[in-house]
């Protein structure tokens, strides 16, 4: 089913927009699916599966995405993409709200 498409929009919550800590984290995590993942600002289309591409997209605060997926396993790929930038954005959240030793 190569012809399947799936896609969802996110909106990066963190304050320092998508950085090279959640750009890694995201393309480690795309490359375990077979599907092509695109991630897509305001026209611009990146391959999901490149730190250097999702950094050249600079996300800021506030900027929403939209992931997108093709291929046999999109479905999964979308909701494990989706959950991921959730946590990121969660976790950079509570670490910034968190006081330091």
């Amino acid at each position: 089913m190569w012809n399947r498409v799936v896609s969802r929009e996110v909106t990066v919550v963190n304050p320092q927009g998508l950085h090279a800590r959640p750009a890694d984290a995201f393309a480690r995590r795309a490359s375990q699916f077979e599907s092509v993942i695109d991630v897509v600002k305001q026209g611009q289309r990146v391959n999901g599966k490149s730190i250097l591409d999702l950094l050249m997209l600079a996300a800021e605060e506030g900027t929403v995405l939209t992931i997108e997926a093709r291929g046999g396993d999109a479905e999964d790929a979308i909701e494990a993409l989706v959950s991921l930038m959730e946590q990121v954005n969660s976790y950079d959240e509570s670490a910034k709200s968190s006081p330091n030793p």
